[in-house]
């Protein structure tokens, strides 16, 4: 195993409130960073997110609201901080492109490159969308709208400068075909792949002017110039964990990154610009890039434009915040697109966590009140496997089971909850068929304690599998078994009524 594991979340753009998009990457990337803390140890892990509050959108956004640039992202980023406190997301750092350990570190990323020869100066002109601050060519678009977004685009013509991507393509594409996990699903590996053996890579504009952009980090060999958006973020990835000696060479006791969580819509920026800047700093690219799908509203994407978002501090209230969580990296296997509706969240909560897991853990520990007055029984291994053999065979074997998909190149989620579930399920029904009044009735009580012991057991494991996707659930049921005597509280999800919620 890997003596440590970084992982990072894409730094979300500031311009308006977080959606589920943005939690599910989270949530993700917390899952992943606790089961890692839980195998590696806390020291030896380490999970980034952050804010990217640079650009064009950034400074239009702050003069809508009548506010400084600055004003408008201290008070955005607060929105973001107090919303992965609410989703229990137990980042290690928490970075923001305006702090001066940033912008110093891109500085000197732009001498290095300058230096090398790397960036140069030309006259641009085409078309430029602002949502989505990014240049187009009249080759690459066939009417005034952006490719990606479909909003109008604006005609720009200015001088600018220019990173040398173009000269690096062929060394990315062997690169990627050398490291089929680079980038995964393998559907974005394909999807990555096909694009550079049908396109040539055009040279990277990296600035903006000041006069018609002055939010951004001036270049260091043209202050009259600020750095584009996009070459200022993907910095945040080393800037927050090592830096450059005197020689230009990076030190970092975490980077190579283990893990870029991202969403399919940046897939380009990830694993097209940011290898290749990597690479032209001597720097060795990520380990692996996996690009998530989207929560769909029916047939449509969420976005603020169609006015179909879904707030997550609205859903984790309505739900509770670990049947949220659950739900997103349950409901779909990750890396797909999925529908998000609030029918689905009470199917799963009822289903899984009320039905399966809360009434296997309420049972239980109703049983040890009416038959050992609270206290759990003790016997030792050898009555336990021989009470239930494959039971107690599932136990041993989850730990693997979960690790098989939940690490690379897999990152499966929904597999890795199936896993869990089948114990509790098999659980559930080693109620039903032994029967425990029964055993009581006939005074077999060392058979009763046994099946006790069983049952607690698989709760105690299943606590533990399941802190990385509900921390807060897996506490409870922690506390709940106590020592040796039992503290038995409400269930732990009670079932939700469809016709009180409206839904029906």
């Amino acid at each position: 195993m890997k003596d440590k594991f970084y992982i990072t979340t894409p730094l979300y753009y500031v311009n308006a409130s977080p959606h589920i998009g943005h939690s599910y990457t989270n949530i993700a990337a917390d899952c992943l960073a606790r089961y890692m803390r839980k195998v590696l140890g806390e020291e030896n892990v380490w999970f980034l997110t952050g804010t990217d509050e640079h650009g064009q959108k950034i400074q239009r956004a702050a003069e809508a609201e009548g506010l400084s640039a600055q004003e408008f992202t201290d008070k955005m980023v607060l929105v973001f901080k107090i919303l992965w406190r609410r989703l229990n997301i137990s980042y290690n750092d928490f970075i923001r492109t305006t702090e001066k350990r940033h912008t110093t570190f891109v500085g000197k990323v732009l001498e290095i490159l300058y230096k090398k020869g790397d960036i140069y100066q030309a006259k641009y002109e085409g078309w430029y969308c602002v949502p989505c601050e990014t240049f187009w060519t009249e080759t690459q678009i066939t009417e005034q709208v952006c490719p990606d977004c479909k909003r109008p685009l604006e005609r720009v013509s200015e001088t600018n400068y220019f990173f040398k991507l173009s000269q690096y393509q062929d060394w990315l594409q062997d690169y990627i075909k050398q490291h089929p996990d680079f980038i995964r699903p393998k559907t974005r590996y394909e999807e990555v792949l096909k694009f550079l053996e049908l396109n040539k890579l055009t040279d990277l504009c990296i600035s903006r002017p000041q006069e018609r952009l002055s939010w951004g980090i001036p270049l260091p060999f043209s202050p009259q110039h600020v750095t584009y958006v996009w070459f200022d973020a993907l910095l945040n990835y080393i800037s927050a964990v090592g830096e450059f000696d005197a020689q230009d060479n990076y030190h970092s006791r975490w980077w190579p990154a283990d893990l870029h969580l991202i969403g399919k819509d940046i897939l380009r920026q990830h694993a097209i610009y940011w290898p290749i800047m990597l690479h032209a700093l001597n720097i060795e690219p990520p380990k692996a890039i996996f690009a998530h799908g989207w929560w769909m509203i029916g047939e449509s994407k969420m976005s603020k434009s169609k006015g179909n978002v879904v707030s997550p501090i609205e859903m984790s209230d309505k739900f509770g915040v670990d049947a949220y969580r659950y739900f997103l990296l349950r409901d779909v296997p990750f890396g797909l697109d999925g529908t998000f509706s609030e029918e689905a969240i009470v199917k799963r909560l009822n289903s899984d966590l009320a039905n399966d897991l809360g009434n296997l853990v309420y049972r239980t520990l109703t049983m040890i009140e009416k038959y050992f007055a609270g206290m759990i029984p003790t016997v030792d291994i050898e009555r336990k496997n021989k009470a239930a053999p494959d039971i107690m065979l599932k136990i041993r074997q989850l730990s693997s089971r979960i690790a098989s998909v939940l690490v690379h190149p897999e990152y499966n989620f929904s597999f890795a909850c199936d896993s869990i579930w089948e114990l509790i399920n098999t659980a559930n029904k080693y109620i039903e068929d032994t029967k425990p009044w029964n055993l009581q009735r006939e005074n077999k009580v060392e058979e009763l304690k046994a099946f006790i012991c069983v049952l607690v057991e698989v709760i105690r494991v299943v606590a533990d599998s399941v802190w990385p996707f509900m921390p807060a659930t897996a506490q409870s049921i922690i506390q709940q078994l106590g020592g040796e005597k039992i503290q038995k509280g409400r269930p732990l999800f009670p079932r939700i009524d469809m016709r009180n919620t409206g839904l029906s």
